[in-house]
């Protein structure tokens, strides 16, 4: 019996999606529309904040970025909140944006669940491409995907899981083998979920299934990192090497064993940059943005 969390697991259930239904709209953008919208995932009402660009739209749609936030207290994170000047680059630059809240964050509904040790959030996020899909002013051919941090690592997840993932941004992802992850991660306590989040989760998990030492093909079996070579949209890697929440080497090691399985990556790395690659961000935002218009748009 696969666990849920398998990606095997999760390539053989259905990601529905639903019509997109507009909750409020916000003030516009300086060529685009903006949005609070909702859609269901797991029969949840998950709210999302949604662009649109102004003017005529292509024959085919807009092109979109699903944008996978990072970890924030659930109970503190906000739809309109957070993330705006990474929203407005790629909006402004002629992309439908749509950034799931995942369940139970902010007024959605659901139990919030870590993203490391439930497919939860990764199935909220694959509904949501499936809603863009069938939403009319996107392109369903032409979706990307776009994430910080935790939501770097549901993206990685998305991907050897779905191929209608056309390209990926990843900034700061905690993208690494569980072995990685659970002797090589050590977050300052400010900037870790509560135990009840995710350390709970994790010792169930070990509890039940031994350490990656014990039982290395249940952990691989959970794993993106064991299933690269089933990836078929290029990657471009973003990190900061002063990065504390996250380390820098899970991305190097990510791109060389993207290289390794001969797949499409680029490597960035900000001398200095924090977790949010503040120090570097009109670069890394530039570079995002012409990765995504090299790939996406064209």
């Amino acid at each position: 019996m696969l666990s849920p969390l398998a990606i095997d697991a999760m390539r053989q259930r259905d990601y529905p999606g639903s019509d997109l239904a507009i909750e409020r709209t916000l003030a516009a953008g300086s060529n685009y529309r903006q949005y609070v919208a909702s859609y269901q995932s797991d029969g949840l009402k998950i709210n999302s904040l949604l662009t649109v660009p102004n003017g005529p739209k292509p024959p085919t749609g807009w092109p979109v970025i699903v944008f996978n936030h990072g970890y924030i207290s659930p109970t503190v994170y906000r739809t309109t909140e957070r993330y705006v000047a990474y929203v407005d680059a790629f909006a402004r630059n002629g992309y439908i944006v749509f950034k799931p809240d995942y369940r139970g964050f902010g007024s959605s509904q659901g139990q919030p669940v870590s993203a490391y040790y439930s497919p939860d959030d990764t199935v909220d996020v694959l509904n949501a491409v499936t809603t863009m899909q069938r939403y009319s002013n996107a392109d369903p051919n032409r979706i990307g995907m776009w994430g910080h941090s935790m939501g770097g690592s549901i993206t990685l997840r998305a991907l050897v899981i779905d191929p209608r993932i056309k390209v990926a941004v990843i900034w700061a992802g905690v993208n690494a083998t569980y072995k990685d992850m659970l002797e090589n991660w050590h977050p300052p306590a400010a900037d870790r979920p509560p135990p009840s989040f995710s350390r709970g989760a994790r010792q169930n998990y070990l509890d039940r299934y031994g350490t990656p030492e014990q039982n290395p093909g249940f952990w691989n079996s959970i794993s993106p990192m064991a299933y690269l070579a089933d990836i078929t949209a290029p990657i471009q890697l973003h990190h900061g090497t002063a990065d504390v929440e996250v380390p820098v080497q899970f991305s190097r090691t990510l791109a060389k064993d993207l290289q390794t399985a001969s797949k499409p990556v680029e490597l960035y790395t900000y001398a200095g940059s924090d977790h949010n690659i503040a120090q570097g961000f009109a670069l890394a935002m530039s570079r995002s943005v012409a990765f995504f218009d090299r790939t996406l748009k064209s």
